[in-house]
């Protein structure tokens, strides 16, 4: 394989994923469509060396173009968020999987040899939960009036509690939210062309990611991001629920890695593989370590003890099918990683639009 496009490449996972072919020695052509709010207001910095098309994914000429002479595709274009999900459904149902669809019918005229899609960690719901006997739960759901009365971890047989576990491929897809519907939809399309045309096809399951040049300034990149943009403007993070909810955040670097290595490694074809750090973080633990980072601990989190919409409760990775298949192992651990991260939001101009993504929920009822 030599010249590979990635959709969605000039995004923040896709210019490190394009920087991480140029480093080694593929050619790189990036397909995005720079919308306003994710790009807005922000000098997008390429690898050098890389080409750069714009256009939507629902253009089936522009899309055209961009595959000629291409070898494989890299999809990682799509609108992310899971509350604004809730309320825009036209919007990512039809950037999401009507561009995934697009893409697929033009990989029929101009087939490639393998296609990676970025699939998501929110298609599993809550992960897995253990009894206090031990017994593994795949598909655990919270009663909405449990949450609704601040009740927040959900129970098992007999109100017993439960105890969150690391969650594998092997789990059954749960969707809690119209993203991780489109999302699922996204890798399950993927994977159904590879079969049908005899092309390797490979789904990467992301778990949070992290890293310097998230859009700080757009609501719904990431928990991380939020949080910088909130304390950067010196006000308090704010956290749903009760902060105690935990999740796995991998480097930006270490996803990049993943997807070259998804492209490379034989042995991923037609597999669905998490992407993750393999450790579980508490959101309020996350936003204390990131205050801390960035010299303002007195800023501690505001937590608001209200549910949103969509959200699960836990859920993180076990990355052994990673680690096997693909030789995966992430080298940057959150906790280590911060400074890195706290310089470039140091260099920025951020504008905090937490408060109008609150707003946006709370006038819709996608806040109780």
């Amino acid at each position: 394989m030599t010249r590979i496009l990635v959709t969605g490449g000039c995004g923040f996972i896709g210019r490190h994923v394009a920087e991480d072919l140029l480093e080694c020695g593929y050619e790189v052509r990036l397909y995005d469509a720079l919308i306003d709010q994710v790009h807005e207001g922000v000098a997008v910095t390429l690898p050098e060396g890389a080409e750069v098309v714009r256009g939507d994914m629902r253009d089936a000429e522009r899309l055209r173009k961009a595959l000629t002479g291409c070898d494989a595709v890299l999809h990682l274009a799509a609108e992310v968020g899971v509350g604004q999900s809730m309320y825009e459904i036209a919007r990512y149902v039809g950037a999401n999987d009507l561009g995934t669809a697009v893409l697929l019918e033009e990989l029929i005229a101009q087939p490639v040899s393998r296609i990676v899609v970025a699939s998501s960690m929110s298609v599993y719901g809550e992960g897995y939960y253990a009894t206090p006997e031990g017994v593994l739960l795949e598909t655990v759901r919270r009663n909405p009036a449990e949450v609704r009365a601040g009740r927040w971890d959900p129970r098992g047989p007999e109100d017993a509690p439960l105890v969150a576990v690391s969650t594998d491929e092997r789990k059954r897809v749960d969707l809690a939210s119209i993203y991780a519907l489109t999302k699922y939809v996204q890798e399950q399309a993927v994977l159904i062309h590879g079969a049908a045309y005899g092309v390797d096809a490979v789904a990467l399951r992301l778990f949070n990611v992290f890293g310097a040049g998230q859009a700080l300034s757009n609501p719904y990149t990431g928990v991380l991001a939020n949080f910088a943009s909130r304390l950067a403007n010196g006000q308090r993070p704010t956290i749903f629920e009760d902060g105690e909810q935990k999740r796995d955040f991998v480097h930006v670097r270490d996803v990049a890695r993943a997807f070259r290595l998804a492209l490379e490694k034989p042995d991923a074809a037609g597999e669905v593989i998490n992407i993750g750090s393999g450790q579980a973080y508490t959101i309020a633990a996350v936003a204390q370590l990131l205050a801390e980072a960035m010299n303002l601990p007195e800023l501690a989190p505001e937590i608001l003890g209200k549910a949103r919409s969509g959200d699960i409760r836990n859920c993180f990775a076990d990355i052994d099918k990673a680690r096997r298949l693909l030789g995966f192992e992430p080298a940057f651990r959150l906790e280590d990683s911060l400074e890195e991260f706290v310089t470039w939001v140091g260099s920025m101009a951020v504008v905090d639009r937490g408060a109008d993504m609150r707003k946006q929920l709370e006038e819709r009822g996608l806040v109780t």
